[in-house]
């Protein structure tokens, strides 16, 4: 990672400030895969090239944030440009095939046979999840960016930051939500096994069969969500 976005910044700061004004309103309305959100005109249009390239990556991950660079360049009318940045890629660590590549994992897929563990119990990690900034220190740098990092933790209830966590979700790929996984996993493992084992609060095999049961932090997730409803 680094090696396409060190390339996008490199051809957003060619464009002269009637370009780069240009760019940003065209981004506005180019169309996108399904699953992704667009950037809010208020947090696009003040941007530098610098803060531009960081909510590309953000929003869209690097492989995917290119193409639409490219597209947008296109666009504009200005395919040189736009064959610059493709050739960039082509230099570094991606081609154009593994681009295409990356570029299709990222998206997210209507064709899954089953949704991504986080996306089948979000109700229940948005009620029960209470070591939620745990779980951000583990994303920071990773999935996180520094704002998104700093828009989470700003909201003052459990449930409220990880509504914000989860609606930066549309950018992820399966990697982004395995390490999410794997945060909850080290910070509430109790909380995890429960939700693997069963589809509800209560384990349908009765009380005897789950030995996460009468985990004390079973129990304190349990009245939290109890107390949230």
């Amino acid at each position: 990672m680094g090696c396409i976005r060190d390339a996008i910044l490199d051809v957003l700061e060619t464009l002269t400030a009637e370009e780069f004004k240009k760019f940003k309103t065209k981004l506005l309305s180019v169309p996108l895969h399904e699953g992704y959100a667009r950037i809010p005109r208020g947090t696009l249009l003040p941007t530098d090239a610098v803060d531009l390239t960081d909510k590309l990556v953000s929003y869209y991950l690097e492989a995917y944030g290119a193409n639409l660079t490219a597209l947008v360049l296109r666009d504009m009318g200005m395919q040189e440009v736009a064959e610059q940045l493709q050739e960039t890629w082509g230099k570094g660590e991606l081609t154009s095939s593994t681009l295409r590549a990356e570029v299709q994992t990222s998206m997210p897929s209507s064709a899954a046979p089953a949704l991504h563990f986080l996306e089948q119990h979000r109700a229940a990690l948005i009620a029960r999840v209470t070591d939620v900034d745990g779980v951000l220190d583990a994303l920071y740098g990773k999935v996180l960016t520094e704002e998104q990092y700093q828009a989470v933790r700003a909201e003052r209830t459990n449930p409220t930051k990880m509504r914000k966590l989860f609606s930066f979700a549309p950018a992820w790929n399966p990697t982004c939500k395995d390490l999410l996984l794997q945060a909850l996993r080290d910070t509430q493992p109790y909380l995890v096994v429960d939700l693997e084992q069963s589809r509800g609060i209560f384990p349908s095999s009765g009380p005897t069969d789950n030995p996460w049961l009468f985990q004390p932090s079973y129990l304190e997730s349990l009245i939290f969500f109890i107390h949230d409803i």
